[in-house]
């Protein structure tokens, strides 16, 4: 199957899951919520392989950790020969990886932190500061440092402190826990970012939108889990002619 297949109805997003598994169902659920369907059949066709045994990318990135690629590759490979056309992985981390398999994938890779950039960009074009709720891999990687300079906006992140909060935190969601507790530890540090100067808080992990409710906080925040099931679903109802 060509990577845009024949109609906008026959093509089919290649979900790079299981970092975590939740996470994942997240995202799943905003591809449901996006799009415009009354019926089953208005639905768009998913291929979601979740594959929770890919090694932790913050220990790769910030210390001697295992290598994820070789288990990221694998799995976008899967999705490629089980007819992809595109691939979306909700992990944030993850993308520091991504150019190195996107050399081993013909069918295009979305690019999550891109896709969030460009949408702070849109969304606050007066932005010249955004805070970053992310695990230490992505804010170690500077994936969103490198993405947002070009544009002349500076990413704060959290004190040394409070990002091992956030790392806590996000361990907490991973195993299944999340509560008011885990929530106001990702609202008050976003709150402290804003008091530093951010126009939005960026939740740059897929487990941060899962403890945190925006409507309780008075900053804006901007997911980028939605934001990449956006993209997705934006590619998948693109007219075959565009």
């Amino acid at each position: 199957m060509e990577a845009d297949g024949r109609n906008s109805r026959d093509r089919i997003i290649g979900i790079l899951g299981g970092m975590g598994p939740e996470a994942t169902l997240d995202f799943y659920r905003h591809i449901m919520n996006l799009t415009p369907a009354t019926r089953d059949q208005d639905h768009i066709r998913v291929l979601i392989y979740s594959n929770p045994k890919i090694p932790d990318r913050t220990e790769a990135i910030t210390s001697d950790g295992v290598s994820p690629l070789a288990e990221l590759i694998k799995s976008a490979q899967l999705l490629e020969k089980g007819g992809s056309g595109i691939i979306a992985m909700p992990c944030n981390a993850a993308h520091f990886f991504l150019p190195r398999m996107q050399q081993e994938i013909s069918i295009p890779i979305l690019d999550m932190i891109e896709e969030t950039c460009r949408a702070i960009r849109i969304t606050f074009p007066d932005a010249k500061k955004v805070g970053l709720i992310a695990a230490l891999g992505t804010v170690r990687s500077g994936l969103y440092h490198q993405a947002l300079e070009h544009s002349g906006i500076e990413v704060l992140v959290p004190s040394h402190e409070d990002q091992q909060r956030i790392e806590a935190a996000i361990g907490e969601v991973k195993a299944g826990v999340q509560n008011r507790s885990t929530q106001e530890i990702f609202q008050s540090i976003g709150m402290r970012l804003v008091e530093a100067g951010a126009r939005v808080v960026t939740l740059g992990c897929t487990e941060v939108p899962l403890a945190f409710e925006p409507n309780e906080v008075t900053y804006p925040s901007i997911n980028s889990t939605r934001i990449l099931a956006e993209a997705a679903v934006a590619w998948a109802l693109k007219p075959i002619d565009d």
